[in-house]
């Protein structure tokens, strides 16, 4: 094979968090639980806005999206996790991590540019309600729900094809939850000056950018909450606000440090700590955020509750 030919390293072994094996069954415990946690509460966000027709909406819609994100999110990463805390040490074949990687890339870049798209259409909704159904029209949410995914594949196809141009000659052993960029870049035996640079331009571009309009979007969406005259409103626009922007924080800035250098200094552990933040937290946390809080989709899940009822009934 041509690839043997690079690399002398045909699979790698994943430690997770085999330094701590006192720890593994309580980790795997709380793990399982939080994956179908976030398997739940995604589905059923999935579940609410293709069945209630008035949830058909872009605000509806984007979260729609984000949570098919969140389900893949944590779909490439924690069943591979979730063996290695139950076998402490396990290996994965070369092509299976190029896959993770690769999905990994692919799902985190879209969730990127994903939470730049809402807070934009929460932006448009606040602070300019009148011209809204003009700013974000039909058109202009499939352009941005599109630019979100195509921008991920890009990200991910670029990034992954030129980690695994490098030559693998050993040791194989990824001290990581899972095969990503920076864990791998570690057992490359090559210059990986010129990738380093383009990482940190790609995580300026991908990662800074999008959470710096955020912030200035909420800014803007700040101060149009401060001229509401009802106190009462303004108190739930900015609890709400104030709830998104911890989500988008957890996941930018745990990406933003992982990522913006792939051979930094933190510890293994440190690393493992922050990819749990953004790979298994945030997805958790989304659906709580963004739908338990909110009063229609509240109402569309009784309603959907209630004619299940009645169908059993009759």
């Amino acid at each position: 094979m041509k690839r043997q030919n690079q690399s002398s390293v045909v699979e790698f072994i994943l430690l997770g968090f085999s330094n701590f094996p006192e720890l593994q069954e309580q980790l795997f415990g709380v793990f399982l639980v939080v994956y179908l946690g976030t398997l739940m509460g995604n589905a059923i966000i999935i579940v609410i806005i293709s069945l209630e027709q008035s949830l058909h909406v872009p605000m509806y819609l984007f979260l729609q999206n984000l949570s098919v994100v969140d389900v893949s999110f944590s779909a490439v990463i924690m069943p591979e996790m979730l063996v290695v805390l139950s076998t402490e040490k396990t290996s994965i074949s070369f092509v299976s991590c190029f896959a993770q990687m690769y999905f990994i890339l692919f799902f985190g870049g879209t969730e990127c540019f994903l939470l730049g798209a809402m807070a934009y259409d929460r932006f448009a909704a606040i602070c300019h309600p009148l011209s809204y159904p003009m700013i974000m029209n039909k058109r202009v949410f499939m352009k941005l729900v599109m630019f979100s995914w195509v921008s991920g594949i890009m990200v991910a196809t670029v990034q992954t094809t030129w980690v695994f141009s490098f030559p693998f000659c050993g040791p194989n052993e990824i001290n990581h939850i899972s095969c990503e960029t920076p864990a791998v870049l570690e057992l490359a035996c090559a210059d990986t000056f010129l990738f380093e640079i383009y990482a940190l331009t790609g995580t300026i571009l991908i990662v800074m950018v999008p959470f710096v309009l955020i912030l200035l979007s909420y800014i803007r969406i700040l101060f149009a909450i401060l001229k509401m005259p009802s106190a009462t409103g303004r108190q739930k626009v900015f609890s709400t606000c104030a709830s998104h922007l911890t989500s988008v924080t957890l996941f930018y800035g745990t990406a933003n440090m992982t990522y913006i250098q792939p051979k930094s200094g933190y510890s293994p552990e440190a690393k493992k700590v922050m990819s749990l933040a953004y790979s298994l937290l945030t997805p958790l946390l989304n659906p709580l955020i963004y739908s338990l809080r909110n009063s229609e989709m509240k109402r569309a899940l009784m309603k959907l509750w209630r004619k299940k009822v009645d169908s059993h009934a009759f």
